[in-house]
């Protein structure tokens, strides 16, 4: 009978030994894993205790119009868009030969206003002066007729001719007083017509970049039209729009940390600056009427508007995509 041989299964040197230390890595990684989605859990679930978050807000800031306050052509269009601008820089040029021709018409007309006053100055001065003498004549005409050295119908002449007189001399003082008022009206006229010619050249009302640019050389503009907009770079701020049911805790003056999608990985410090007393849909065009009859209850946003705390470096725009958290505890 032959020996039979017993075959036991051969293990490679340092697998047994290999798989352990592997088996406890993984176990580790998957521990480490767990602690660290557990610990971002909590600090998630702490964060949304005591903040307030919305991606329903842009950064805002002060937009003027540039418009012009008279009719004319355009004859220089001096900047362009995105160009920044200081308050009282020139940015539009009407034709000013009209407005040119109406001011020199104007002082004309005061030139001929202040002549009338002349005129009448002097009329007060030649009417008293033959009143002066037309009341002495009358003075001598009545001692000569209380010696019939004279009749009456001539001292009866004598009478008339001084009534006239004073009248000539009220007379004269009415037209110095008209004149007078022609002169102020004329001198108005010309400050309009100087002021319109002023006009004519159309400028920044205030400092910040050129937006909005609709206006060409050659075209015809209308009064109040506008026709560049400046959007101040003063001041910017954020407008946030959180839901009514976010607003429990919220008060003016709370932190707030602001990132802007332009910048990502930034964030910017700020504070509630005020609360708006009305929400959004309460200032549409066409505001909700609850009481018509077809009633759907919708979640309300309310504006928030919150300031910076420094002013950001980063060149932010009117308009820009932001997030904001709340600090209401």
């Amino acid at each position: 009978m032959s020996e039979s041989h017993q075959h036991t299964p051969e293990v490679k040197k340092g697998e047994g030994a290999t798989s352990a230390p592997s088996s406890r890595i993984r176990l580790a990684a998957f521990g480490l894993l767990a602690v660290a989605g557990l610990v971002w859990g909590g600090i998630k679930l702490v964060h949304s205790f005591n903040y307030v978050e919305t991606d329903n807000a842009q950064v805002e800031g002060d937009v003027y119009p540039v418009i012009s306050r008279i009719p004319g052509k355009v004859v220089e269009v001096t900047v362009k868009d995105n160009q920044l601008v200081g308050t009282g820089d020139v940015l539009v040029r009407l034709d000013p030969a009209d407005y040119q021709i109406r001011r020199d018409m104007a002082e004309a007309a005061l030139l001929t206003a202040k002549a009338s006053v002349s005129a009448a100055k002097a009329s007060i001065t030649a009417a008293a002066a033959s009143s002066r003498k037309l009341d002495a004549d009358l003075r001598r005409s009545r001692n000569l007729q209380r010696q019939d050295v004279i009749s009456k119908s001539e001292l009866d002449a004598a009478v008339a001719g001084a009534t006239a007189s004073t009248a000539q001399q009220a007379a004269a003082g009415d037209q110095y007083e008209a004149a007078l008022a022609q002169v102020k009206l004329r001198e108005a006229e010309l400050k309009n017509a100087e002021l319109q010619l002023s006009w004519t050249n159309i400028t920044a009302p205030a400092a910040g970049h050129v937006s909005k640019k609709s206006v060409q050389p050659g075209q015809y503009v209308a009064p109040g039209q506008q026709l560049i907009g400046v959007v101040g770079s003063s001041e910017l701020w954020v407008v946030a729009n959180f839901k009514e049911t976010q607003l429990e805790h919220m008060r003016p003056g709370q932190p707030v940390i602001i990132s802007i999608d332009a910048f990502p990985g930034k964030e910017f410090n700020g504070h509630v600056n005020s609360i708006s007393a009305g929400t959004g849909a309460r200032f549409t065009m066409l505001p909700p009427d609850n009481a018509s009859g077809n009633f759907v209850k919708v979640a309300q946003r309310v504006p928030v508007k919150i300031v910076f705390d420094k002013r950001p470096s980063e060149p932010l725009a009117a308009g820009m995509n932001v997030i904001v958290e709340v600090k209401v505890k």
